[in-house]
């Protein structure tokens, strides 16, 4: 049964290379391309997505005991997929007897069973753009990259690091103690990787497959059997990837329940019986910091892997690339708008204003080149919806209305041109004072930006820094060129444990993070306990146990 992690080793290997490297590296291409996808990929995508429409979801052998499903697209169609839905202790029942024959296969095995799953999941990477773009609003060029080949790879770098730290101690080893005149004493030895048990993967809507592979991946590779409760707008992404992983299983001859699918309603959620349950003892939780309180409050025994949310902030102190720094930031606050957790929402800025490369700018000038930016990213309709895409929750809109009035409107935002039809609004971007913390030191999730007056970019860098500390900061920006305040920020910020990116004017931006190389989150804030994905992400999902007996002489 170790077919599949031969196959897959070159991969594997490069996987670790590249951890250990930090240079660039992927596995999957993010092109949609037919050169690499195939030419028919894009259209039978499409046509397998357009044909589960309307029908219920077909998982062979899944428990179930009713069906659901009213996922609805942001863009507007209602999908009417149903999916098998089965009671908690159905669930735990059928995932506790598939435990076994999972925790005794070994890391190769498993190591290879995942590395085949991310392989097909990459070759209907189209399929499952659809599905993401419907399911969360996502612009279909970003649905595929950020549904398909950058969510893969963060699995596979999931299952590298889960190898790494399963193989860092030897299957088995000869002991030998001397004894000094006397014969020594030898002992044979051997140790394997026990897992902790049943590991729930809670979805959230915005991302369902990006942030749900690391801890899906980590947990599987380790041993852990896996409930997958996907957001109940969006199931199909997450069902797709069951679907998948199910199918592998029963081709090595392996339970298909090793992985189960969750599926509930809006109104009708089941996760916080999940989450209390006695038999979970992995949870991965992605969402707001509320519920994530109340995960981490009630869960028991369970270990709890949380990426929620919090303020991210860019300091301008100055610049050298007036017109690159605004476009930067432009593409920043439109980009799927702005409901990526690394999305900055605050802009600190000096009062006095920044010197620049175009010479000095007033804060009003700062403010009013940042909106020109985003006006002209969005002039174009048919860029503004591929920039933008659609609205995952209502409650996006209704926050944006509301916010109108927190502060002097810099720019107003819309509704996106052409897509009548859809949730959509593009960045509203209001400027306040250093002193009304209470209107921009609390995240405010969607295209919604705040200007902040400051002294100067060290009372910027404090009081973004002192917001992670407090809220939570997934990410952090600085554009300064004075060489001393960059590495005092750099300090400041590392204390605070956030990420910095400083002086981005090209097609690098904030909100992006690239597997491999940037370690998503830190777990050093109230934005998340754990870092994706790091050496912690995974050890703690499995123990290793010895047996041990005398050699004889």
């Amino acid at each position: 049964m170790t077919g599949l992690f031969e196959r897959h080793r070159p991969t594997l290997q490069a996987a670790l290379n590249a951890a250990a490297k930090r240079d660039y590296w992927s596995a999957y291409s993010e092109i949609p391309s037919g050169k690499i996808y195939g030419e028919t990929a894009r259209d039978e995508g499409l046509a397998t997505y357009e044909a589960r429409l309307g029908k219920p979801f077909n998982l062979p052998g899944h428990p179930a005991d009713a069906t659901i499903g009213a996922e609805v697209s942001p863009f507007g169609p209602t999908l009417g997929i149903t999916y098998p839905a089965a009671s908690i202790d159905l669930l735990i029942s059928a995932s506790r007897a598939a435990a076994p024959q999972w925790a005794s296969a070994s890391p190769e095995i498993r190591t290879g069973i995942c590395l085949e799953i991310l392989t097909r999941l990459n070759a209907r990477s189209f399929e499952m753009a659809n599905a993401v773009m419907h399911t969360t609003g996502q612009a279909f060029a970003m649905a595929f990259q950020a549904g398909g080949p950058h969510a893969q790879d963060r699995g596979l770098e999931a299952v590298t690091y889960a190898y790494a730290e399963m193989t860092r101690t030897p299957a088995q080893a000869t002991w030998t103690k001397p004894q000094g005149r006397g014969e020594p004493i030898v002992m044979e030895k051997h140790w394997r990787i026990v897992p902790r048990g049943v590991s729930l993967v809670i979805g959230c809507n915005t991302f369902p497959t990006w942030n749900s592979y690391p801890g899906l991946f980590a947990s599987l590779a380790t041993g852990n059997t896996i409930i997958v409760k996907p957001h109940p707008a969006a199931i199909l992404p997450l069902a797709i990837t069951v679907e998948i992983a199910r199918q592998v299983l029963v081709e090595e001859g392996l339970a298909a329940d090793i992985v189960l699918l969750a599926a509930d309603a809006p109104g009708s959620e089941i996760t916080k019986d999940l989450v209390q349950h006695p038999e979970i003892a992995i949870i991965d939780y992605t969402g707001s910091n509320g519920f994530g309180s109340w995960v981490r409050a009630n869960a028991g025994d369970a270990d709890v892997y949380t990426e929620e949310a919090g303020v991210n902030s860019i300091v301008i102190g100055a610049t050298d690339n007036f017109a690159g720094m605004c476009s930067n930031i432009a593409f920043s606050l439109s980009l799927y708008s702005g409901q990526m957790c690394t999305a900055p929402q605050d802009i600190f800025v000096p009062r006095d204003g920044i010197e620049t490369n175009e010479g000095h700018k007033s804060f009003d000038e700062v403010a009013a080149g940042i909106a020109a930016a985003v006006d002209g990213l969005l002039a174009d309709p048919a860029r503004a919806m591929g920039v933008c895409g659609a609205i995952a929750n209502p409650a996006t809109l209704a926050r944006v209305a509301a916010s109108r009035s927190l502060g002097r409107v810099v720019r107003d935002s819309a509704p996106v041109e052409g897509l009548e039809g859809a949730r959509t609004a593009t960045p509203l971007i209001l400027a306040v004072d250093a002193d009304d913390t209470d209107t921009y030191g609390e995240e405010r999730f969607g295209p919604i930006a705040f200007i902040v007056a400051i002294d100067d970019a060290t009372e910027g860098v404090n009081r973004a820094a002192g917001l992670a500390e407090r809220k939570g900061a997934i990410t952090a920006a600085l554009y300064e060129t004075d060489e001393a305040k960059i590495l005092a920020a750099a300090d400041r910020f590392a204390f605070a444990g956030v990420n910095l990116s400083v002086n981005l004017t090209g097609g690098i931006y904030v909100n992006q993070s690239a597997a491999f190389s940037d370690f998503h989150v830190t777990g050093a804030n109230p934005a998340g306990n754990a870092s994706l994905t790091d050496a912690a992400f995974v050890a703690n999902r499995f123990r290793v146990v010895m047996w041990r007996r005398p050699v004889a002489a």
